[in-house]
């Protein structure tokens, strides 16, 4: 947040509405325009206006989004990118060289199971594997080379829940940054960098633009060093968010507060449904008391957020079968967004894990919980079960 913005609020509610948006001194405007330019008019060789030269390297509608986010995660510096992947590439790219290692979890999302194992890996860089939920295996992975270790907590899509601070002390110990994908739960549910984390990753994609009609990724950082160097790759690089994309998200996250609540009311609902179910045979959900995270997710998150993964009997045939009766639960990729989405994610976002340690239970079924009316959204489950 800029400085002059600082005495606004600590609220959350109130800095995801304020920072960065400041009203537009020329006209008055409350909402940031959308500076959809590419080049900007120089007061002589060097001479820039407020630091614009090229929207490549800077955009004032992707400066008010940066701003934004790192106001709401706590961070000195937020970047934003095209995309939840782009910003994973800048990352590692940033952070590793030919020979690092890197450790990531055993449940997560296929998009970043394929840069590593795919992408990262054909240029020398070596990653394995960990149950990051247990801080001893984290700290059984690490080695010499271990230059980051990498969580999403909640995970996708088993609802895996991390300790960040317990494993922040490992990477740290380790000389590792710590790198916490906190897509599932947005910075309103969760705050990786005061619990200790070096870097946090988002999908703006999913809760932060909040309706299903933008991609976007971030990165917030409270290292000054790192946050620069990032910001040299970003521009480097040029996978940069576009200055639309930017006004879509900033218009989102003014209402993720009340949306995040709506999501984890209603996810709460649909869990406990579900465990109630005679064709369901497994729960995953952080909110649910027998979840065996139940007590750190209580201990890290405000609530527990709108993912809900369960399991049916009579395997993958009759979890395909479940996704394709359901009505108002929309059959798609993707999660966040205000409506109710189902998929099977054997078969959709985490077909690229298939055959690795990372594959998922072929009877899963993962459902991210819009803000529908509940009554609707237990009907059309009920009725989808059979």
């Amino acid at each position: 947040m800029p400085m002059s913005d600082r005495h606004i609020s600590q609220h959350f509610e109130t800095v995801a509405i304020h920072a960065g948006n400041t009203a537009d001194p020329l006209t008055g405007a409350v909402v940031p325009p959308i500076y959809q330019v590419s080049t900007y008019k120089q007061d002589g060789v060097g001479g820039l206006r407020g630091g614009y030269e090229y929207s490549r390297s800077a955009n004032p509608t992707r400066t008010a989004l940066e701003e934004n986010l790192a106001a709401l995660e706590g961070g000195r510096r937020g970047l934003a990118f095209a995309s939840g992947l782009a910003a994973e590439d800048c990352l590692l790219r940033t952070l590793l060289a030919p020979g690092d290692h890197v450790v990531i979890p055993n449940d997560a999302y296929g998009g970043t199971f394929r840069l590593f194992a795919k992408v990262v890996s054909r240029w020398g860089v070596e990653w394995s594997v960990a149950d990051t939920s247990d801080p001893a295996a984290v700290r059984a992975a690490l080695t010499p080379k271990t230059k980051a270790v990498w969580v999403e907590t909640p995970s996708n899509p088993l609802l895996g829940i991390t300790d960040i601070a317990a494993v922040a002390q490992i990477a740290r110990e380790a000389g590792a940054k710590l790198v916490v994908d906190n897509t599932f739960a947005s910075p309103y549910l969760q705050q990786p960098l005061a619990l200790g984390a070096d870097v946090v990753v988002h999908s703006l994609t999913k809760y932060m633009g909040g309706h299903s009609d933008v991609v976007g990724g971030a990165l917030v950082v409270n290292d000054e060093e790192l946050g620069e160097e990032l910001a040299y790759h970003q521009n480097a690089m040029g996978a940069v968010a576009g200055p639309f994309d930017c006004w879509l998200v900033l218009r989102g996250i003014k209402t993720l507060a009340v949306r995040m609540d709506r999501h984890s009311e209603n996810a709460e609902k649909v869990a406990e449904m579900l465990t109630r179910h005679a064709r369901v045979t497994r729960v995953l959900y952080p909110g649910l008391p027998e979840h065996p995270g139940h007590e750190v997710a209580a201990k890290q998150m405000k609530a527990f957020g709108g993912m809900v993964s369960f399991q049916v009997e009579g395997g993958e045939e009759a979890a395909v079968e479940v996704c394709n009766r359901a009505k108002v639960f929309t059959l798609g990729e993707s999660l966040g967004g205000v409506e109710s989405l189902i998929e099977h994610p054997g078969r959709m976002t985490h077909a690229s894990v298939a055959g690795s340690a990372l594959e998922v239970p072929a009877d899963l079924v993962r459902l991210s919980v819009g803000i529908e009316n509940a009554d609707d959204l237990l009907q059309d489950l009920t009725q989808a079960l059979g």
